[in-house]
């Protein structure tokens, strides 16, 4: 398995170690670098990957976002910010730079057609959370929307989308509800605009505030488009479930199918990818109102049966691995994960 290559090399090299890029680099050694931009905003929360024949000239394909949480004062949901990372290089830009306070989450996707979607849940005194919209972003960073109750996103905490060119589906995590809403939009022609009324296709799941984490609720989204099936990192249930005919459901599904509840290896699971085995990955956020025997930190691989295959650590800080991502490039695959204590973010080429 792929992640046995990933905590391999984690244990050769602590993840506080930062790599230049470049020839004559070890092959073998995480690029690593930092997620801090000029403003000095910390904490990366969302991670995703520019897609193939993505438009304009602000974003290339293979790119890597990643969306800030805090600010310089290292401030909960005050960060305003989505940096670009260059894999090969480690070149870091600025995307975008909002108004604070904004409090970019997990929820964070780019379609091809041109649209960067980020989720908000902002505070203004660095503890009480407000739900923020789902930002839509144009291609050179301008917000073009802002998707919000009226579209039944209620504190945008995760996202997945179902990419299809000219439309897309949009499935939101909502940490204020306990609920996860199916969008369907349009992007015909560089415009962008939402189809029909949206859906709440699941509730139920545990949500409320937490001293360390602000909110806690259903998170991370993993669709497995093959399968019509949504996988959800519910935080605060502690637990990882599946939504069979998510994408073509008209009827609320409830929690959906249990597929891991192990307080052994998970401790607030947010961050959540499906690799192409078709194993999941999940992130833990370690909230202080999940209790879990879980080492901190964790990364931890299961089946989508709930059978663990392996976690490890990435930091000895609790709450510091949010946000993972997983290409397949051919013969290779890149896996990506942030630190949110170091306010990094660590690049790992697996074909070596």
């Amino acid at each position: 398995m792929f992640v046995s290559v990933i905590a391999t090399t984690l244990v050769m090299f602590s993840t506080t170690r930062t790599v230049a890029a470049g020839p004559g680099a070890e092959a073998t050694l995480p690029l690593q670098v930092s997620t801090v931009p000029g403003n000095g905003d910390l904490n990366p929360y969302g991670l995703a990957v520019v897609p193939q024949n993505f438009p304009g000239r602000t974003l290339r394909a293979g790119q890597l976002l990643v969306s800030n949480f805090n600010n310089a004062s290292n401030s909960q949901g005050m960060g305003s910010t989505i940096i670009s990372v260059t894999p090969a290089s480690g070149k870091t830009g600025v995307f975008f730079q909002g108004s604070p306070p904004i409090g970019f989450t997990n929820a964070l996707s780019v379609a091809e057609a041109g649209f960067v979607f980020a989720g908000s849940v902002f505070t203004t005194d660095g503890a009480t959370g407000q739900p923020g919209p789902l930002l839509v972003l144009d291609k050179d960073g301008n917000v073009v929307a802002q998707l919000s109750t009226s579209s039944k996103i209620n504190g945008p905490w995760g996202l997945a989308i179902n990419d299809m060119g000219n439309t897309a589906q949009l499935f939101v995590a909502n940490a204020f509800d306990g609920s996860i809403t199916r969008l369907t939009v349009s992007m015909t022609g560089g415009t962008f605009s939402v189809m029909g009324t949206p859906l709440t296709i699941a509730s139920g799941y545990k949500f409320g505030p937490d001293p360390s984490a602000i909110v806690v609720g259903p998170a991370g989204l993993a669709y497995d488009s093959m399968r019509d099936i949504l996988y959800v990192a519910a935080e605060a249930d502690n637990a990882i479930f599946a939504l069979a005919g998510a994408g073509t459901t008209m009827t609320d599904l409830g929690m959906g199918m249990l597929v891991l509840a192990d307080s052994t290896h998970l401790h607030g699971p947010l961050g959540l990818i499906q690799t192409p085995a078709g194993h999941l990955i999940t992130a833990n956020a370690d909230p202080s109102t999940v209790v879990s025997t879980a080492g901190p930190s964790e990364i931890v691989e299961f089946t989508t049966a709930g059978e663990i295959v392996r976690s490890f650590s990435i930091d000895s800080a609790a709450g510091s691995a949010f946000a993972i991502n997983l290409i397949p490039k051919g013969g290779h695959t890149q896996f990506s994960y942030v630190d949110d204590a170091q306010a990094t973010l660590s690049i790992l080429d697996l074909s070596h």
